[in-house]
């Protein structure tokens, strides 16, 4: 049996995928997608019946993934550095494994609200937002944390910090997604700047 209706589907899937991520969704036309796979528009139609419908087979395996790796990370150690830490290699993982689709996100999801099939973007963004705003409460009442700053807007920095990587950070053997990870968790915990060192005793003549 031939696989070449699925493997046409997944290539378009592919190619969609890669538009919407440079283009942005609203931006992108069935016919372009159509003319990069090499077939005719009314083909495309053969394998999906909208431009949202792609979207759909492309976010929902990637939120999905979002979602477990965060409730993963949250049953690993109480210690809130931890959590953290493992919450941004799971991030990181994800958007590593799903790289069109988590820059996708980032850039349209305002615009897919408007679409009924995709209010599950709503439910599991507040899921990912509530288990990082509880890691980093649970840090701040523990005192691990600074309590000077608005856990939202931290939330908020780390999270666009790390999915955003996917445009321009490619994991290579010298540096894996492991390392990037640890990298990122140490700036959020401990900053640039190095720790100040006790100054050096008077010398006595």
């Amino acid at each position: 049996m031939s696989r070449e209706p699925r493997d046409r589907h997944d290539q378009i899937l592919a190619v969609a995928a890669g538009q919407f991520a440079r283009k942005g969704i609203a931006a992108t036309t069935v016919r372009e997608i159509a003319d990069e796979v090499g077939i005719l528009s009314g083909s495309l139609y053969h394998h999906f019946d909208s431009k949202e419908a792609m979207v759909d087979e492309i976010l929902a395996p990637y939120l999905k993934d979002l979602r477990e790796a965060c409730t993963s990370a949250l049953s690993g150690p109480a210690d809130p550095r931890a959590r953290l830490r493992d919450l941004v290699v799971a991030s990181l993982q994800v958007a590593d494994a799903h790289p069109h689709a988590t820059e996708i996100y980032q850039s349209d999801a305002n615009y897919l609200s408007q679409f009924e099939r995709f209010g599950y973007l709503t439910s599991t963004a507040s899921d990912v937002r509530k288990a990082w705003l509880d890691v980093i409460s649970d840090g701040v009442s523990q005192g691990l944390f600074r309590s000077d700053l608005d856990p939202g807007i931290v939330y908020r920095l780390m999270r666009d910090a790390i999915w955003l990587s996917v445009r321009w950070f490619r994991p290579t053997g010298q540096y894996p997604v492991a390392r990037f990870a640890e990298d990122c968790t140490s700036l959020f915990l401990d900053g640039l700047a190095v720790t100040s060192r006790a100054p050096a005793a008077l010398t006595t003549l």
